[in-house]
Formats: C-alpha cells, structure tokens, sequence
C-alpha cells in the first residue's frame, strides 16, 4: 500500500495539493593530497595551473595510475552509509566536450560503481524521520575551471581543479520538501565530516549538489525531472527547490507538459533558468576506460578499513541519550559537528552531563554564532569550561558569577579559577554577612514584608534584592533559606 503522503509537505496549487519528489546528486571532493590519477596536489587556493600534472593536462602518452587512498575513502564513505561495498567495480571514460576538460573525456564510473545501494536516515524537527535511500556512488574526476572575467575577449582556463578526486552520491528520489533536501545534505554532509573523507567546504567547492525535481499529484505516478546544476549551498537548495516545484506545478496546471532539461539556480533572483535540454547515458558514449585494469578489492581490505571507522553521528547521537540522558533536541545540536560532540565529552567527563550540554549549547555556542566563530575557534578550552563547572559545584562561585567567569574567559582569555581569585568573585557563604543583608531588605520594605505571608511567591522579589545588595555573590540557595525564614514562610 503506498504511504500517503503528509499534508505538511504537499504544495498548494490552483487546482488542488502537489507533491513535490526530489533526488540529490552530491559530488564531494574526496579529502586526499594528490588527485585520483596523478600525483599532483589538491590544495585549495593555489595560482591558476600550478597544481597540474602532465597527466591532468592530458599530455600525450601520459597514463593514470589509481590513487589508493581516494579508493580507500570511497569505501569509508560507503560504509558510514551502511552501503554495499562492491568488491568489483570499472572505470569508464564519459565523454563530452568542454575547455576546461582537457582530455576530452571524464574518467568516471557508470554500470559498475566502487559502492552500491545503501541509506541515510535523516532526523527532522519535529519527530519526523526519513530514511533516504543511496542508489550508488562512484568515483570521478573533477574538470578544470573556465575563467570569462579576466579579460575582455578572451576566457581562460585553470586546472588546478582538473583530476581532483570526486565521490558522486546519487540519492534515490525519497525526499518530499525542500526542508528535508536540506537536512538530507546536512547529514550526508556531517557523515563525511566525522570520517574524514570530505571537508564538505561549499564556499570552495568542495561540495556541490546537483537536484532532480519534479511534481505530481499525491498517489500519482512520477512526473518529469527536471534537473537543477552545481548549487553550492544549503540555503540555494532549499531556494532553487521551491522555486522550481511551482514552476512546474504552474505550467502543469496551464496544461502544458514539463520539459524534460537540465537548469541552473540563479541566486541574485532566487529562480532557476535553463540551461540546456537533458542528455541521456547514451550521449556520453560511456565505454571501460582502456588504460585502467578493472578494479579489484578483498573483502579483507574492506573489512580492516571498516574497523578503523569512528563512531559515527546517528551512533554518537543514541548514546548520548541513552548514556547521558540528554533530550533527542540537546543530542542531535551537539553531534551536528564532531569537533562539537568531541568537545561536550570532554567537558562532561567526570561532571553532570545535562549541565554540560546546557553550558556548551547555551553559553559557548550561543556566544560563538555571536561572534560567527566555529568550535575550532573558541577561546575558551573545554578544559576551562569544565573548571567553571567545578567551581559551580563546590560552591565557591553562583550560577550567575559562572556566567560573568565565562564572558572573561571568552573575551580576555585565563583560567576560570585564576579570575575569581583575582577579580574577589567568590561567593558568599558567611551566613552572617547574609543575614545582616536580608535584615536591612526586610527593615527598608516592611510593607512588602508583611504582604509576603500571604503571598509567599514574593520571597523571590527579597532574594532578588538581597542578590542585588551582595552584587551577585551571596549563596543564592542560603538567600533563600534565610528570607524565608525571616518572613515566616515554609
């Protein structure tokens, strides 16, 4: 029976809701020195052409040789997307002319991939999962970039790019909304993150999504794709998505039918353009490149990489709360990144992990987008802000001081326990000097006091005050005690 689909994800149009049915191919670079078939190096940012090798620029007689450790992430890649590993895969020349693809032809792979079917399951907001299905992916060559604004007649080619080593990720079409597309690409995104296979830098090109969309009404069959090219941001995807959903759905309902093409997104106007009509397999001519021997792998070789993986998001995630019982929202903020989970960890080892998490995610992260740093970047060490912990714990500074403690440490730099020491910021516990302060709020407001036994809610506006008098570094838990007690409150 086919699963109906949820009112939420459905679009409304003239004559009724549309269903909006999307897949993703993903091209990520794969994190390596050199690129799949040449020595030369991948490093980003590099003068135009000063990372090519004869062998990228297609000099003649000159042979690839297969990068064993691009190989080796494809397959790290497949496994964190519990994907079959193909132990026999073929490289295959796609061809198609373009100037900044120098031998004319892509070495890619087409009827035989390096890995085969596998999933990634996607946790929305809300409660919604979605497991998408993974179709293939297959190794490739990235192509050299074509320059047109560098002069006024003439364009020109750079192949620092040409070679790089890609994994092309080919979703099957399960996603129903362009919030899901996003989420999907976010968590294919962090999967590679945690193993180190793509840094998934979109703002280097890293990562680039090609969007197949198309619409139907809700039970009908699948309507024609239409393919949206290398956009290179989440927010463009979600963008290009609507807008190309109620485009369609505009020409259906006006009776005419889609056209089946390839289109680019435009982000100045938030629309997507043709570009040009769609090519099928068969117009790239795709045959076993002859220059490179099948590949062959040992289920042993696959099986030594597979025990070398982390742990990765989705297992990461169940632990935390499982183990240290962090709400499903706390546990998916935290393993978003993994230098974040790393971080957490570190400040949890040993202390009381909800605190942590609610230090981590609303203290530092809260101040780091602030400062549009990353987690890499904090000034404060998750060292340090255990320390303030620590000292949250053993009384020597409140809660509200724990925050003053943070906001030095992150802007002046130091050791929590250094600047409390050195500022006087420790708190009060002399119940003495407490008393005599919760004596002179209730003498200056006996109005407010005798109001108080009979509301007793406003014992809290006295603590207030007296945490007022005592600049914030009385006990706030013997405030409490003594104004009740004072007031005649149990």
């Amino acid at each position: 029976m086919q699963e109906r689909p949820k009112q939420s994800n459905l679009i409304e149009g003239a004559t009724g809701p549309w269903e909006v049915v999307i897949g993703m191919e993903v091209h990520a670079q794969v994190t390596s020195k050199s690129k799949l078939f040449s020595g030369a190096s991948t490093e980003f940012g590099g003068e135009p052409n000063s990372h090519v090798s004869l062998v990228d620029a297609a000099m003649p007689g000159m042979l690839p040789v297969i990068n064993e450790e691009c190989i080796a992430q494809a397959i790290r890649t497949g496994l964190g997307l519990k994907a079959k590993i193909n132990l026999n895969s073929v490289f295959d020349r796609k061809n198609y002319f373009y100037p900044d693809l120098p031998q004319g032809y892509q070495i890619s792979q087409y009827k035989s991939p390096v890995v085969g079917e596998g999933e990634v399951i996607v946790d929305l907001l809300g409660g919604e999962r979605v497991v998408v299905g993974i179709e293939r992916l297959h190794l490739e060559q990235d192509a050299g970039k074509s320059l047109h604004d560098q002069h006024p007649k003439f364009s020109y080619v750079d192949l620092n790019r040409s070679g790089v080593a890609l994994m092309e990720i080919v979703s099957k079409p399960d996603l129903r909304s362009s919030e899901q597309a996003k989420a999907y690409l976010t968590k294919l995104r962090t999967i590679m993150r945690y193993l180190g296979t793509c840094d998934g830098n979109m703002e280097e090109g890293s990562l680039r999504a090609d969007i197949n969309v198309s619409v139907r009404k809700p039970g009908a069959p699948l309507g024609t794709r239409c393919e949206i090219k290398n956009v290179n941001s989440i927010r463009f995807i979600g963008q290009a998505i609507e807008h190309e959903a109620r485009r369609q759905i505009e020409i259906l309902e006006n009776g005419v039918s889609i056209k089946q093409e390839t289109r680019l997104f435009d982000a100045k106007t938030g629309e997507t353009r043709s570009m040009r009509s769609k090519e099928e397999a068969h117009d790239y001519r795709y045959f076993p490149d002859p220059d490179l021997l099948p590949l062959e792998l040992s289920q042993d070789y696959v099986d030594r990489l597979a025990d070398h993986l982390p742990e990765l998001p989705d297992r990461k995630r169940a632990r935390f709360i499982e183990t240290f019982g962090l709400s499903a929202y706390d546990a998916d903020v935290l393993v978003a990144e993994r230098e974040a989970a790393d971080y957490f960890e570190a400040v949890a080892k040993g202390r009381e992990p909800k605190q942590a998490a609610n230090w981590v995610i609303n203290e530092l992260f809260g101040r780091l987008n602030k400062e549009g740093k990353s987690i890499a970047d904090s000034p404060v060490s998750a060292e340090r802000l255990g320390a303030i912990l620590d000292l949250i714990k053993d009384g020597t500074i409140s809660g509200k001081i724990a925050k003053d403690v943070f906001d030095i440490a992150f802007s002046e730099g130091g050791d929590p326990r250094v600047i409390v020491k050195e500022r006087g910021l420790t708190q009060v516990t002399d119940l003495g000097a407490i008393e005599t302060e919760v004596d002179k709020v209730i003498a200056a407001n006996p109005d407010k006091a005798e109001q108080a036994k009979a509301k007793p809610a406003l014992a809290g506006w006295f603590v207030g005050q007296v945490m007022k008098a005592t600049g914030g570094k009385a006990s706030p838990q013997a405030v409490n005690e003594l104004v009740k007690a004072k007031l005649g409150i149990e």
